[in-house]
């Protein structure tokens, strides 16, 4: 008895085809896309099963089965099969303001309490009780400073290592 998925076929028109192999064969898309096609225009060819076309795509039988699924969910529409859906991420902590304040800070001068000058944990720990960053590490301080090349080392930039 056939599965689902296999229930499920693939049908593509002249037109789809021929973008499919023109999207495959011209242009610069990304590999997954390239090969989304690749696999759409196997399953049409209804001449390989699942397996076959995973192995034939260098990927696995389940990202065969998604698309399948995919290509469902989006009614047949290729161009939207092939996009990739948006991920989420995790949103950055470090804002314009966040950056320009940890750099102000580094530049300062002297340090809190007597210090000479400023240390990441120090900053990162100024900031956060400032309410600029819910949380952050003097690893995130080091890197706002060395994109404004601003180095904790150097004399000129008022902070230094922990």
């Amino acid at each position: 008895m056939l599965s689902s998925m296999e229930k499920r076929k693939i049908q593509l028109g002249g037109e789809e085809k021929l973008f499919l192999r023109h999207y495959i064969s011209k242009g610069s898309h990304s590999a997954r896309s390239i090969r989304r096609a690749r696999m759409l225009l196997l399953l049409d060819e209804g001449s390989k099963n699942q397996k076959q076309i995973a192995l034939d795509c260098n990927c696995s039988e389940g990202t065969v089965t998604n698309l399948v699924k995919r290509y469902a969910e989006c009614k047949g529409l290729v161009k939207q099969v092939l996009e990739e859906k948006p991920r989420s991420g995790q949103p950055t902590i470090i804002t314009a303001e966040l950056e320009a304040n940890i750099t102000a800070l580094a530049c300062c001068g002297k340090g809190p309490d007597g210090r000479s000058s400023w240390t990441l944990d120090l900053m990162a720990d100024k900031m956060v009780k400032d309410g600029l960053a819910v949380h952050l590490s003097y690893e995130t301080v080091g890197k706002v400073l060395k994109k404004a090349n601003s180095s904790p080392g150097l004399k000129s930039s008022g902070a230094s290592l922990r």
